[in-house]
C-alpha cells in the first residue's frame, strides 16, 4: 500500500510520521514542490515555533478559530492540544508553557521541531521527493491514498494574520512603543480584538492587530485592505475615561496636562495623543470640550488603513477546501475517494498563539488514523 502526501510542511510531516507509526507496512512519500521542507516552522514564533497552546481561558473555539471552529471542536476528540503536547515530549522535544498559554520548545528554537519531524520521518522510512509541483491529482494514480497538505486553496484564498500599514509619519515616530490591553476595531463593523499593540515604522502590529486581521481577513481582502481602524488605547468606556480626566484636573489643577498621565500610558504615546487632541495647557484650564476631545482620542482614536504591511509577513491563509466537501470524521473528500486534506489547505484558520499549528497536528493525525484504519479493513 502506498500513500502520497502533497506538501512538505508541518501537517505533511506530522501525517507521514503518525501514519507510519500506525501502519508500518504503508509506503509513505512526501512530494514537496520546493527545495526545502518545513519553511514556515523555521520562521514561526520569531524562530522559536509556537507549537501549540494550552487553550486555557478559551471558552469557545470560535474565539481562536474564526473559520472552522465547529470541525475543530469535533476533531479535538481525536487529537487534542494535550495530545499534541504529550506527542512532542514523547518524541524527544521538551516543551515549556508561557503565562499566556503559548507552548514553545524548551530550547526556544524552531530547529528542535524541525529536527524532531525530519529525524522521525527518516527513521520510519518516509521518502521525501523535492521539485514535485502537483497541479493535478490524477497524476498520482499509482498511489492507494493521496493526502493534500499544501497551502494552496480550492476556494479563493486570502492572507490572514498580517499587520496594518498606516500612512501617519507622526505615528511612525512612536516606533517600538508597546501598549498593553488595547481594543482595536474596524469602524462600521463588528470585527474587534483586544491585546497588546505594537507601533511600528509602517503602522501597527502586535497580537491585538494580528487577531483583528484574522477575524476580518476576508472582509479586508474584499475591501482591498482599505478601512478605518478605531483604537481604544485603554479598553475602557469613554464615560469612565472622562471621569478619570476630571479627577486628574481636580487633583493637579496647576500642573501641565502633559506632565500628568493618569492612565500610565507610555509617555511618548501620551504626548502624541495630547498633540492629536490639540491639548497644551494646565489641567485647570481644561474646558468640557477639551476633556471630551481628549477622552475621544483615548477611546476612539481612528487611523485610515492603507494596506497590509509592506512585506510578506503573513503565515496563514484564509480560505481553502470547503469543509462541507469532506467527511468530518475522516477528512476524506466526498467527491474523490481515498483523497484526504489536512493543514492549511483546509478552510480553517486561527489567530496567532499556536492555534494554527494545533490545527495542523489535529487534522494530520485525523487523516493518518483514517488511512491506517481504512487500509487494514
Amino acid at each position: 500500500m502506498r500513500t502520497a502526501i502533497v506538501g512538505g510542511g508541518a501537517a505533511g510531516f506530522f501525517l507521514a510520521i503518525n501514519l507510519k507509526e500506525m501502519e508500518p507496512r504503508m509506503e509513505v512519500v512526501i512530494l514537496e514542490a520546493g527545495s526545502r521542507v518545513l519553511r514556515k516552522v523555521r520562521v514561526s514564533g520569531g524562530g522559536r515555533c509556537n507549537v501549540t497552546n494550552t487553550f486555557a481561558g478559551v471558552t469557545d473555539l470560535a474565539q481562536v478559530y474564526p473559520r472552522g471552529h465547529r470541525l475543530m471542536r469535533r476533531l479535538f476528540h481525536t487529537f487534542s492540544p494535550e495530545d499534541a503536547y504529550q506527542w512532542f515530549e514523547r518524541h524527544g522535544v521538551p516543551l515549556t508553557i508561557q503565562p499566556d498559554g503559548c507552548v514553545f520548545p524548551r530550547s526556544q528554537q524552531s530547529q528542535s521541531i524541525i529536527d524532531c519531524l525530519t529525524d522521525h520521518a527518516r527513521r520510519l522510512g518516509v521518502e521525501v521527493v523535492f521539485g514535485q509541483r502537483i497541479t493535478d491529482l490524477d497524476v498520482l494514480v499509482d498511489y492507494d491514498y493521496v493526502c493534500v497538505t499544501t497551502g494552496g486553496n480550492v476556494r479563493e484564498g486570502c492572507p490572514s494574520l498580517f499587520t496594518f500599514s498606516i500612512d501617519d509619519p507622526a505615528l511612525h515616530t512612536l516606533m517600538g512603543c508597546v501598549v498593553e490591553g488595547v481594543t482595536a476595531q474596524l469602524a462600521g463593523t463588528k470585527f474587534r480584538a483586544q491585546g497588546p499593540l505594537l507601533i511600528t515604522h509602517w503602522g501597527v502590529s502586535g497580537p491585538c492587530i494580528l487577531r483583528l486581521s484574522s477575524y476580518a481577513a476576508r472582509h479586508l481582502y474584499e475591501q482591498q485592505y482599505r478601512a478605518t481602524l478605531s483604537v481604544n488605547w485603554l479598553s475602557t468606556p469613554e464615560a469612565e475615561v472622562k471621569a478619570a480626566l476630571s479627577d486628574a484636573a481636580l487633583s493637579h489643577p496647576q500642573r501641565q496636562v502633559s506632565t500628568v498621565n493618569p492612565f500610565a500610558l507610555p509617555s511618548r504615546l501620551w504626548q502624541y495623543l495630547l498633540q492629536k487632541a490639540g491639548i497644551s495647557k494646565r489641567w485647570n484650564e481644561m474646558t468640557a470640550k477639551d476633556l471630551n476631545r481628549l477622552a475621544n482620542a483615548l477611546t476612539a482614536d481612528t487611523y485610515p488603513i492603507s494596506g497590509r504591511a509592506p512585506f510578506r509577513d503573513e503565515f496563514v491563509t484564509c480560505g481553502g477546501i470547503p469543509l462541507s466537501s469532506l467527511n468530518p470524521q475522516t477528512l476524506e473528500s466526498r467527491n474523490r475517494p481515498r483523497t484526504y486534506y489536512a493543514g492549511e489547505v483546509l478552510d480553517i484558520d486561527g489567530i496567532t498563539g499556536g492555534f494554527n499549528f494545533q490545527c495542523a497536528w489535529t487534522t494530520a493525525y485525523t487523516v493518518a488514523r483514517s488511512i491506517a484504519t481504512h487500509s487494514t479493513h
